[in-house]
């Protein structure tokens, strides 16, 4: 399994980003991708979870209403829309899979995925 971020950038707050995650090595029926983020002096935060496979979304208080996860199963691509942007949401932001249905417990918590990308830089600041 590979993930490779992308789309990551300088954009001022209240600006829009959208994300991409290229997944190799799994299908999107039966893995579930989530997106965290890291910012610095800070613990790996949960974002966004799509789990096709039971039609579930999951998304932390921090991204409701203004974060929108997706998927293009042609690109094998995830995608994280990012609306609203503010200072706090500055951070890298990681893609992370693993096999199967998460369930509400284990989605957006780092310590269940085995697999991760690299990472992107998001920075808000004007």
């Amino acid at each position: 399994v590979q993930l490779v971020e992308s789309g990551g950038g300088l954009v001022q707050p209240g600006q829009s980003l959208r994300l991409s995650c290229a997944a190799s090595g799994l299908t999107f029926d039966d893995w579930h991708i989530a997106w965290f983020r890291q910012a610095p002096g800070k613990e790996r935060e949960g974002i966004a979870c799509l789990s096709e496979s039971d039609d579930m979304t999951y998304y932390a208080d921090s991204a409701k209403g203004r974060f929108t996860i997706s998927a293009d199963h042609a690109k094998n691509t995830v995608y994280l829309q990012m609306n609203k942007l503010t200072p706090e949401d500055t951070a890298v932001y990681y893609c992370a899979a693993e096999y199967g249905r998460p369930g509400s417990q284990w989605a957006l918590t780092a310590s269940w995925y085995p697999n991760w990308g690299q990472g992107t830089l998001v920075t808000v600041a004007s």
